[in-house]
């Protein structure tokens, strides 16, 4: 395991408040490296800000994934158990039908969303109320993303 001193992806987002300038170049580390996992057959299937770590405290560190305790070998049997944390979910685990390496792909959506605007898709205090809103898929982009 290599050492990363950088810190989360989410501390950093809290810090600018969003990343918009240079959202492009995370979001292209992040695919490139979930590509690289999918290629090996794991899901990481918890993919969040927390989870992405800054290799070095430099404004162009590199991203790294962590916390592969909710991975699973693709090909170890159908997937359909509900894990994740609750914002960053895909609607087929909400639903609990058999999923794949999709529910990774929905999680990068989900964060690029937080590093272009600031704040999340899908948000409410209460889990229920929170899983309605992803399964019918209703969010508000409050913010421009433009200017």
């Amino acid at each position: 395991m290599e050492l990363v001193t950088g810190g989360e992806l989410f501390d950093r987002i809290v810090e600018k408040g969003s990343y918009r300038k240079d959202a492009s170049d995370l979001i292209r580390q992040i695919l490139e490296a979930v590509d690289y996992m999918h290629e090996q057959g794991v899901v990481h299937r918890d993919l969040k800000p927390e989870n992405l770590l800054f290799y070095s405290t430099e404004d162009d560190s590199k991203i790294m994934i962590s916390d592969f305790g909710l991975s699973k070998m693709e090909d170890s049997g159908i997937m359909a158990t509900a894990c994740g944390t609750p914002g960053y979910v895909a609607p087929e685990v909400l639903a609990q039908r058999p999923y794949g390496k999709a529910v990774d792909i929905w999680s990068i959506g989900v964060i690029s969303y937080i590093l272009l605007c600031g704040y999340p898709p899908f948000y409410d205090e209460n889990d229920a109320n929170l899983f309605a809103q992803i399964l019918k898929g209703e969010f508000e982009l409050d913010s421009p993303l433009l200017g």
